[in-house]
């Protein structure tokens, strides 16, 4: 393994894979910085030019457009509050504002190395755990993935402490909305309201750029600022955030990368549900909880630590069991097997030298990731200092352009202003765009599992064993009971203090 792993290093500086690095890093930054634009689009673009290419450059070049895009997203999610991938909804939550507050640097410089960290450990743990993770990735069948989206949606009782009753209302009638199409058991229509364009659902995309980006440019036109933020560009940034994290986010770095990684290697889980169970995490174990929300810097580190890690997680089914952990994972194994290369686990032994330099490629990826990062983060803050006006109108045209080149249907522009209007009303009257959004992502996958799942119970003539029997699935209950009460106990705890000190007073 050694030797493979040397050949692997060696490999991704020769000149041309190295340039291919950069050229991916940055080409993937973009278009994740982009509103619409995903990771999967951007590989899957890239996948015919490797066709001419020795096959080790053409999935270094991939993995490094992959890398760029995921981190890239959040870019926008602070600058204007639009994650441009769903992977960085949770992102928006503590990044933009901090970018509201004059500390825009800091959230991207933050961003930057908690992605890169993720990043690598992430692959790591696919250089040397894949087998044994692959092999747990097998355990979880439909119950155990109804449990996990049951715990992630548990999570809105922490993400909206001030009233609870509002956040899981936001969160319902997000997961309501996203029934909106067929039945995944039966095939019948629901709340389509006669309009076939309906059939196929809510796409979670347009969805996500109204809630954060439309509604976000009507509050800009209505409010009287110059500019989006007050921002002065600081000498010594970056190595403030980096001293900053390695003094006091070193555990939480760690635990949303563990946690991106294994939700990553859950066929279908995704970044956005590591990045928002990450917050959460990071959260419950930060001693200062009330700044989450509110401009901590923590909560950007967990977020984007947890969705880089899940790159190296969504590889390790994918090259091991040839299942792939995610959409742009099933894209990079077409592109293996374009080339004649059949992932499994006898790629290790049949295709060492492409496996192993692929994987040791994502490591350096990240790693020069920090470097061009720091160089076009400079750039990018710049947008701060454009009129509002300017911004506004560009905000609208990437909106309208990343909402309708998802599926080619003016449908999804249209689905992106109503949900931009809700996020803006729904906004002044207390609905939290965050909690719904997570309905909106979580919705569909909850209930295409507890389908999958009463089926199962059907045919095993047990719901109750199904359900809660499997040691997973109860593991993920205990954790969803402890995310729903320890905000209350905590809250009660707080009130009880408060009365203490009152009655001393």
């Amino acid at each position: 393994m050694l030797e493979n792993i040397l050949t692997g290093f060696a490999n991704s500086f020769i000149p041309i894979n190295f340039l291919l690095i950069i050229a991916g890093l940055i080409g993937g930054i973009i278009i994740g910085a982009l509103p619409g634009l995903t990771a999967t689009m951007g590989v899957a673009l890239m996948v015919p030019i490797t066709f001419a290419m020795n096959p080790i450059s053409g999935l270094i070049m991939l993995g490094a457009i992959y890398s760029g895009a995921i981190y890239g997203g959040s870019n926008s999610a602070i600058l204007i509050n639009t994650p441009g991938t769903p992977s960085s909804v949770a992102t928006t939550f503590d990044g933009w504002p901090m970018t509201k507050q004059g500390n825009a640097a800091g959230a991207l410089n933050a961003s930057l190395f908690a992605s890169a960290f993720g990043g690598v450990i992430g692959t790591l743990f696919l250089l040397f755990l894949a087998a044994p993770m692959a092999q747990l990735a097998l355990k979880f069948g439909a119950p155990e993935f109804f449990w996990l989206c049951i715990f992630g949606l548990s999570t809105i009782a922490a993400m909206v402490p001030g009233n609870v009753v509002k956040g899981l209302m936001s969160g319902g009638l997000g997961m309501l909305i996203s029934t909106i199409g067929l039945d995944p058991l039966e095939g019948a229509r629901r709340f389509t309201f006669g309009a076939y364009s309906l059939v196929q659902g809510i796409e979670v995309i347009p969805a996500m750029i109204g809630l954060f980006s439309f509604s976000q440019v009507i509050v800009l036109v209505g409010s009287n600022n110059k500019f989006i933020a007050d921002y002065k560009a600081k000498k010594g940034a970056a190595m403030l955030v980096a001293k900053t994290l390695l003094k006091s986010a070193k555990a939480n770095l760690m635990r949303s990368s563990i946690i991106g990684t294994f939700v990553g290697i859950l066929p279908g889980a995704g970044g956005e549900i590591a990045g928002i169970i990450s917050y959460n995490e990071a959260k419950r174990w930060d001693k200062n909880k009330a700044n989450f929300g509110k401009g901590a810097i923590e909560g950007v580190v967990a977020s984007e630590a947890a969705n880089n890690a899940t790159i190296g997680g969504s590889l390790i089914p994918m090259l091991t069991l040839g299942i792939p952990g995610s959409a742009v994972a099933a894209v990079i194994m077409g592109a293996l097997l374009a080339h004649g290369i059949q992932p499994g686990f006898k790629i290790f032994a049949n295709n060492a030298e492409l496996a192993y330099s692929f994987i040791v490629s994502l490591i350096v990826v990240n790693i020069v990731m920090v470097f061009v990062g720091v160089h076009l983060i400079k750039g990018t803050a710049k947008v701060l200092n454009v009129p509002t006006s300017y911004i506004g109108v560009a905000i609208v045209a990437l909106s309208v352009i990343g909402s309708y080149t998802i599926r080619n249907s003016i449908v999804d522009v249209m689905v992106m202003i109503f949900f931009g209007l809700v996020g803006y009303f729904g906004g002044r009257v207390g609905f939290d765009t965050g909690a719904m959004a997570l309905g909106i992502i979580l919705g569909p996958i909850a209930e295409d599992n507890l389908s999958r799942s009463i089926s199962l119970a059907g045919a095993e003539g047990s719901v109750f064993k199904v359900f809660f029997t499997h040691p997973i699935s109860l593991l993920l209950i205990i954790l969803t009971l402890i995310s729903v009460l320890t905000p209350l106990l905590m809250a009660k705890y707080r009130a009880k203090k408060e009365a203490v000190a009152n009655d001393k007073a």
